[in-house]
């Protein structure tokens, strides 16, 4: 669509050379057609910001062409003339889509301050529509870069519990993208249009969580001069996203389940309940059903939240997106830093695949930007890696070699033993020995079961 091409439809020949002369003069660019049918054809191939059209033609009236542009995908703008200037064509006219009429005779000052206020119009209309395409882009489910199968899976069970109200349960360790996914989540869902409230759960202090999340009344404490809503009444007919559900106080998992239960919350200090409807989107890296087990967290809150869980698995999990990611994040901190000239070394990416990624696409998010804004301004090589990153194998020279026996060996025996010299290395902490053996610490667990290792050691993150 031109910036500021006009169509005129009109029968009359004179009519037509008139307004060209005079549209042409205010410095638009127009499309002149003497049938309705042409003009179609014509909008269709160049997609006019403006359709200026007579109502009376011999083919296709003006109110049949409205009703066509009203059924097509293109967004447009139409002022109608007629000669009739009958209140009852002007209503049909409006009520099908016409943003304005004009009479015959024409009266050019008259249909220059139309013309002009259309083009704001549509040009707003133009604005509102890039930035709803931004907003996709932004945080639609395609914006969450991968293509492996375990990636896959959580997003296309995403895309199906988004449309309903269901309450969603995301897990994953620091920096795979919990906050990212709920956004998706919400902007697939019907409450697109309401309020996405976030709250951090372990970033509050525990005595002001309370009043954070719900709220409190005037002369609920000290300093309460005036009454406050909290983030659950914020995001009434939106989505609650609840980061850091593990962090949350006992006293206050109570109230959530009240929530959740009955959408009732009551605000600190304050003797009545208000009814809210939100949904609610938690997101954890803690194990929420080990804290169950040691009393740390509500059972019954836990099954509430888990109604749909998703497990975003970590990088080094899913090696086979790296390099898109990689591409992915280079490209957009070169566009919010304007270095798009900065070339990128190929032999950079097998550090990256290499390397474990403790702190996942976060981690790499800031390693990129700070390798960017370190570099010489025109291409990142390896010498611009961080340590931690030039020592990370770029193949797969480092392996453990093992001596194969003419007798033969039993697989299950040695994976054993590997798990038993990992949990040995590091005394017994799950977490760095399922790191160690580039698997989850559920996928760890599940093995230390399969040979019946007992869990005699409790993991660092549950303590």
């Amino acid at each position: 669509m031109s910036a500021n091409l006009i169509l005129i439809v009109d029968d009359d020949s004179s009519v037509r050379r008139v307004m060209q002369m005079q549209l042409a003069e205010a410095g638009y660019e127009v499309l002149p057609a003497a049938t309705g049918n042409e003009a179609y054809r014509l909008l269709m191939d160049r997609r006019p910001k403006l359709v200026i059209t007579d109502l009376r033609m011999p083919d296709l009236d003006g109110i049949e062409l409205l009703r066509r542009i009203a059924a097509s995908e293109i967004q447009t703008t139409v002022i109608m003339i007629t000669a009739f200037g009958s209140i009852e064509t002007a209503v049909q006219a409006m009520r099908l889509g016409a943003y304005d009429y004009i009479t015959k005779p024409i009266d050019y000052e008259a249909l220059m301050l139309a013309v002009h206020r259309a083009m704001e119009r549509q040009s707003l209309i133009d604005e509102v529509r890039n930035l709803r395409s931004a907003l996709d882009q932004r945080y639609g489910f395609e914006n969450i870069v991968g293509h492996s199968k375990s990636l896959l899976r959580v997003l296309e069970m995403a895309s199906r519990v988004a449309q309903h109200d269901t309450t969603v349960l995301i897990q994953g360790e620091t920096g795979t993208g919990k906050e990212l996914l709920a956004r998706a989540i919400h902007h697939n869902s019907r409450r697109v249009n309401r309020p996405f409230v976030t709250i951090n759960c372990g970033a509050i202090p525990k005595d002001l969580i309370e009043a954070e999340l719900f709220g409190y009344a005037k002369g609920a404490f000290t300093g309460a001069s005036n009454s406050k809503p909290g983030r659950v009444e914020m995001a009434d007919g939106g989505t609650l996203f609840l980061d850091e559900i593990g962090e949350l106080p006992l006293e206050s998992q109570v109230k959530l389940l009240r929530l959740i239960q009955h959408g009732e919350v009551e605000r600190v200090g304050a003797t009545a309940t208000q009814t809210i409807h939100v949904r609610i989107i938690a997101a954890t890296h803690r194990n929420l059903q080990a804290m169950v087990d040691d009393g740390t967290f509500r059972e019954d809150l836990y099954y509430r939240l888990a109604v749909v869980p998703l497990s975003l698995p970590p990088l080094r999990e899913r090696k086979e997106d790296i390099p898109e990611l990689v591409e992915h994040l280079f490209h957009k901190a070169k566009e919010r830093h304007g270095m798009q000239n900065v070339r990128v070394s190929p032999s950079v990416g097998a550090h990256f695949t290499g390397y474990r990624w403790p702190g996942n696409i976060r981690e790499m998010e800031n390693v990129i930007e700070r390798m960017l804004v370190l570099s010489n301004g025109e291409e990142i090589t390896e010498h611009d890696l961080p340590e931690e990153l030039r020592s990370a194998p770029a193949s797969l020279s480092k392996s453990l070699l093992l001596e194969l026996p003419d007798e033969g060996i039993s697989l299950e025996n040695i994976e054993r033993e590997l798990l038993l010299r990992a949990l040995e290395k590091f005394k017994g902490n799950q977490t760095q020995a399922a790191r160690y053996l580039d698997i989850s610490r559920r996928t760890l667990i599940y093995r230390m079961e399969k040979h019946g290792l007992r869990q005699s050691e409790e993991d660092d993150e549950q303590s």
